[in-house]
Parts: C-alpha cells; structure tokens; sequence
C-alpha cells in the first residue's frame, strides 16, 4: 500500500474525472472508488477501503463522497480531501444548475411532458433503492419492522425532526435488543490527522448545527437561512441521496422557495447526471425563488449540504479506530440503517407517488422503468431519459 503524497492538482484531476463518469448512484460509485484507488492505483488495500466505507456508513452524509474525502485526506491531506470533493461534485453540480436554469427560463415546471417523465422516473429510481436497500438493511423481521414503524411516523408527521426521532429510536433498540453486528474489516488507515484536529472539526459541526438556526432566524437574512436549510439537511440523513429527498422537500417547498413539481422534475433530472446526488441542492438553490442570484443561492445550498458530511469525515477519521470496534456501536447502527429504509419507504409514497402516478400509463411507465433498472440493469441515466421520451412523444 502507497503512502506518499499526492498534489491536490492531481487528486482534483483524478476525482473530476470520475464526478463525470460515475452513474448509478452511491453503492456504484463505490465500485468506482475501488477499481481506481485498491486496483489501479493501489493507494491502499482492500480490507482499509473496507473500514473507511464502513465509517462512511456510520455518518449522516453522502457516503460516496465522504469516502472520497477520506481519499483526498489520506494521500494529500486537508488541501487534499478539498481537491477531492471539489472535483467529485462540480460536474453535476454544473449540470444540474444549468438544468434549473433552463427551467426557470422557459417558466413551466408543470406543464412539460417529458418533465412529468423525469417524475415518473424518479419513482423508478426511489423504488430501486428500497428494493436494494431493504434486502441488504431489513434481512429480518425485527429491522423490517423498525423500517415500517420508522416510515409510519414521518409519513403521519413529514418533518426534519419526526425523521431525527427515528433514527434516535431506532438506535435505541438497535443497542438495547438487535443481535451483535459481525466485525467489520480491519486495516490501519494512514491518516495524517492529529486528533486534536478532529475534535476541532466536530465542534464545529455541532457549533454550526446548534446555533445557526437561531441566527437565521432572527437575522430574516436569505442566504443565512438558506444555507441553514441545506446545512441541517446534510447533517440529520444517513443513507446518502435518497434520504435526503423527504429532508429537503421539507426544507424548501413549505417555505415556498421551490414547488412541489419543480422539486420533483429536478430530482428526476438529478438521475440522469454523475457523482453524488447530493448536488440535488444545487439545482434546488438555482429554482429557489428566495433571491434573483441563481449561482449563489446554488453555491451556498451546494456548499452547505456537503458540509456537515466533510466535518464529520475530517472529525471522525482519528477517532475511527477505536469506535468502529465498539460492540454497543454496531448493534446501534443495524437500528440505524433499518430506520434509513422507513424514511425511504416514507418518501417514496410522499412525495414522490402522489405526485408523479395519476394514471395507469403513468403506473405502467414507472414498472417499465423498475423492470429496466433492477432486472436489466440498465443505468439510471439511460432509463430516466427513456421515460422523458416516452412522455413527451406521448407512448403512454
């Protein structure tokens, strides 16, 4: 295993490179991140990439991302772990903006085929990770049970802090009843980090996480608020960009800075771009309707999100070690991730149902899309701009 550095120049180059060409979502850029840096590169082995994924799991936050992070700091340090995530996030970043720009131009959020198309694909695309997801988090019947109490509540009570509650609880029972976790892989990850630097980086996280909203509350600045929201939204899901939909739908349509099918029409937009779907927040600052300055308000919300995700990664690397072996931390975290697939589950009946199924061609376009995602293993991608098509030439 490698242990030199690399110049952050290059570790953004590498990483830009593949923010362009990872599709297929968080478990598939992964795979990526493996064949590049344990195969090709051999920046580290096996059974090390095995822990920092596994700590990647154990934070709230875009796994993807925070995995490469963790990358970007083990082979260039701090400047390093920035030259990663900048360059994993800026391509669909970019793309997603100019998609929500183009929207907002043509001013039709509603009335737009194959935009109704790309809502229809994120119900594929949802229903997907809760196939996946659920086999892999619910093998048993006491976790799919958390799952369906877990989606109950935040579906009687849509909120940030209906789903906080849910996993809190979830973890509760996961350490006091669920069956111990089996041992994680285990190699030393070198990483140049002191723990006194770690500690720094989670106070503050918790000092941006406890005392922002009440600034942005009583300032009534936009971008505060905004900023706010987005940082919240990183910092409360576990389970990377598919969770954070009912989080940020909660965050931004209330408030009215983006419609419900705005909303909806860029998730699905957000499934036919690379990297980390967390630069959802991206196109969701550029629709904001809360400030005239599209790249801005895109800038902050990109920033924001992905913050809380980078803190923690940067807190918790030194201190990984030890914790990960914890018994009591394991159990914790099965509760956890079955909570993850209730909110899913939640999220995908409300929003993402209700507003996109309204009749059986919209019904046989979703299972068509299903079909082709899990059982063809067509990327999502390809399938989300099939079902654009379809709408809009009208095939159903």
């Amino acid at each position: 295993m490698e242990t030199k550095n690399t110049s952050p120049l290059s570790i953004f180059l590498i990483f830009l490179r593949l923010g362009a060409t990872c599709f297929g979502g968080p478990i598939a850029h992964l795979g990526y991140f493996r064949e590049e840096f344990v195969r090709r590169r051999q920046w580290l082995d096996d059974h090390a990439y095995g822990d920092l994924v596994s700590l990647s799991q154990f934070l709230p936050g875009p796994a993807s991302s925070q995995v490469g992070i963790g990358l970007g700091l083990f082979r260039g340090g701090l400047t390093g772990a920035i030259a990663a995530w900048l360059g994993f996030t800026l391509p669909s970043a970019i793309a997603l903006v100019l998609f929500g720009l183009v929207l907002a131009h043509s001013g039709n959020a509603t009335g737009g085929a194959w935009l109704h198309g790309l809502k229809v694909a994120a119900v594929a695309v949802v229903a997907q990770a809760l196939w996946g997801m659920g086999k892999n988090l619910c093998p048993d019947k006491e976790r799919a049970t958390l799952a369906v109490l877990a989606a109950a509540a935040v579906a009687a009570e849509p909120s940030a802090w209906t789903q906080i509650m849910a996993i809190a609880v979830s973890a509760l029972v996961g350490w006091r009843w669920l069956s111990p976790a089996e041992a994680l892989p285990h190699s030393p990850f070198p990483v140049r980090l002191s723990k006194r630097a770690g500690i720094i980086a989670l106070a503050l996280f918790a000092a941006i996480l406890t005392l922002l909203p009440i600034y942005a509350s009583r300032s009534g600045i936009y971008h505060i608020q905004l900023f706010d929201s987005f940082f919240r939204a990183g910092a409360l899901v576990f389970g990377g960009g598919h969770v954070v939909l009912p989080v940020l739908q909660a965050e931004v349509v209330p408030r009215g800075w983006v419609s419900r099918d705005a909303f909806l029409a860029g998730y699905g937009a957000a499934q036919a771009v690379p990297g980390p779907l967390f630069t959802f927040a991206a196109y969701l600052g550029a629709v904001s309707t809360g400030s005239a300055n599209p790249w801005l308000n895109a800038t902050i919300a990109t920033i924001a999100i992905f913050l809380p995700g980078f803190l923690l990664m940067i807190g918790a690397l030194p201190l990984w070690e030890a914790l990960r072996a914890h018994p009591a931390m394991q159990r914790a975290m099965q509760g956890v991730n079955a909570s993850v697939v209730g909110l899913l589950l939640a999220a995908f009946y409300q929003p993402v149902w209700t507003s996109a199924i309204h009749a059986p061609g919209d019904f046989t376009l979703a299972v068509a899309a299903f079909l082709l995602l899990v059982f063809w293993k067509l990327p999502s991608w390809l399938v989300v701009m099939l079902c654009a098509a379809a709408s809009s030439l009208g095939l159903l």
